[in-house]
């Protein structure tokens, strides 16, 4: 059974739906979850010597935390009770899209900011979506990506990418199983289209 903590207001209205923690209460130990790394050995050649930097995805609000993303209907979104990211989402996905690249054998060097490195190409990444719908039980991961040149600002390609997963299963290891398999192949089409690109 999908277990969700209410959001905003609709959190104060009596009768909670079971499972969900109660408001001021004590609130129970959460599952810590982890997103896979993708295998990419089919990536395509670039540049010799090319550099790139892995920026922090942007996010709303609601995305950019620990808190698993439940989406109950078009304009109402929860999280999944219990569980959690093992780190803030953005950042989560700004290292598994560098270690991503990493695996792909392709390039010289896969920063972060603040590492030093000199970059020919920033990977500059948004959110778009990052969750399960509660009705369907489809996982769903979007991400806007571009490519910006660094050394003259220009943005060379950009691209959104979305895949969604059916959940194998109830609970909510498998919500996030499927939230899990929809991101390694958005990140492994970001990976093999980057490549072409530059």
């Amino acid at each position: 059974m999908m277990r969700f903590l209410r959001a905003g207001w609709i959190a104060t209205m009596p009768l909670a739906i079971a499972g969900c923690a109660a408001i001021g209460g004590v609130q129970p130990t959460s599952d810590t979850y982890e997103l896979d790394v993708p295998t990419i050995s089919d990536a395509a050649p670039v540049r010799a010597g090319t550099q790139i930097l892995i920026a922090e995805p942007q996010a709303l609000k609601a995305l950019d935390s620990q808190n698993i993303v439940v989406r109950t209907d078009p304009l109402t979104i929860r999280y999944l009770d219990e569980s959690q990211w093992s780190d803030r989402l953005p950042r989560l996905v700004q290292m598994r899209l560098a270690q991503a690249f990493q695996n792909s054998g392709r390039f010289k060097g896969v920063g972060l900011p603040g590492q030093g490195l000199a970059i020919d190409y920033q990977i500059v990444t948004e959110i778009r979506a990052f969750g399960i719908d509660a009705g369907s039980n489809v996982a769903t991961v979007a991400l806007a990506v571009k490519i910006l040149n660094d050394r003259n600002g220009v943005v060379a390609s950009e691209r959104v990418f979305e895949t969604r997963t059916a959940a194998g299963g109830a609970g909510n290891a498998a919500y996030v199983a499927a939230i899990d398999r929809a991101f390694a192949s958005v990140a492994r089409d970001v990976v093999l289209w980057v490549t072409e690109r530059i």
